[in-house]
């Protein structure tokens, strides 16, 4: 009996039969649709908060101005004429026509290195004036009633003393703001001073720290935000009293362009110095706010 044994074609293999235990993969799902994202609009709410409340503000400050305009004949100008003689007046600010006849940009700028030299120099020495009488008992006691009976007198009362002293008008305006300008900072540099946390001092005087490390490592980063207040309050009042110092001696600067204005009737130009004092006077503040602003977080962050 022959018996046939059947082969597989050659390069042909039979596919395993599947496995009971084998699975089919799972197919993977679709991804997903992601959001998309939303561009947020304008907040126009922001704009009306930020913006529109300064504006109405000037615009009820010049309808003001032209009713007094108005009801007082010609006596006060109207805020179209001002603006006319504004224009006029900036279209060359740096002009000389002698040493009493100059633009408004020499004279705010002769104010402003007054107000430098002045500030400068109270600076130099009220901050550490603040450190020492807040650091030391005996200090304060001793300079408390000299600060309380100085710092009401009025800034022209300083004046006649610089006259007499420094025998010129240029320094004794100086001498003026140096000697006005010095309180806030002496004042609230020791107050910050005082306000340090026992708790640090306690922990310098266990580690035998110096003088100087206390000073620098301790208190000058709690108290620079007191200092920096005291500087801002101080370039505010040196501002203010180099206009009045200006008008009583003479020269060059803001201050005395308004009284020579005036001396002259011309009461446009008297206007136009008012607007110039008040927006350089903006623009030192808001200067010290961002500086203030910017070392306080730089100290934070360290």
């Amino acid at each position: 009996m022959v018996s046939a044994v059947f082969h597989p074609p050659t390069g042909l293999t039979p596919e395993p039969s599947p496995s009971p235990e084998r699975k089919a993969a799972p197919v993977p799902a679709a991804p997903a649709a992601q959001p998309v994202a939303k561009v947020p609009g304008y907040d126009w709410r922001g704009l009306w908060q930020r913006v529109i409340p300064p504006v109405l503000g000037l615009a009820l400050l010049v309808g003001v101005w032209a009713l007094i305009s108005l009801s007082s004949g010609s006596s006060i100008p109207s805020p179209a004429d001002t603006f006319k003689q504004a224009v006029d007046i900036f279209s060359d600010p740096f002009y000389r026509k002698g040493p009493n006849d100059q633009g408004v940009g020499w004279n705010v700028l002769m104010s402003l290195q007054r107000v430098a030299l002045g500030f400068g120099l109270a600076a130099l020495v009220g901050i550490p004036a603040g450190f020492m009488i807040g650091r030391f008992t005996f200090l304060s006691r001793m300079f408390n009633p000299l600060i309380s009976l100085l710092r009401p007198v009025s800034p022209l009362a300083w004046l006649p003393i610089g006259l007499l002293v420094f025998k010129g008008a240029n320094p004794a305006a100086i001498w003026t703001i140096f000697i006005c300008s010095i309180w806030p900072m002496i004042i609230n540099t020791a107050v910050g001073v005082q306000r340090v946390p026992q708790d640090y001092m306690n922990v310098a005087r266990v580690l035998q720290l110096s003088e100087w490390k206390i000073v620098t490592k301790i208190l000058f980063p709690a108290v620079l935000p007191y200092m920096l207040t005291g500087v801002r309050l101080a370039v505010g009042t040196a501002w203010l009293v180099i206009v009045a110092a200006e008008m009583l001696t003479g020269g060059v600067g803001i201050g005395f362009w308004v009284w020579d204005e005036w001396n002259n009737l011309n009461v446009k130009n008297i206007i136009i110095a008012i607007f110039v004092i008040g927006i350089v006077g903006l623009v030192l503040e808001f200067a010290l706010i961002k500086l203030a602003t910017a070392f306080t977080f730089e100290e934070v962050k360290s």
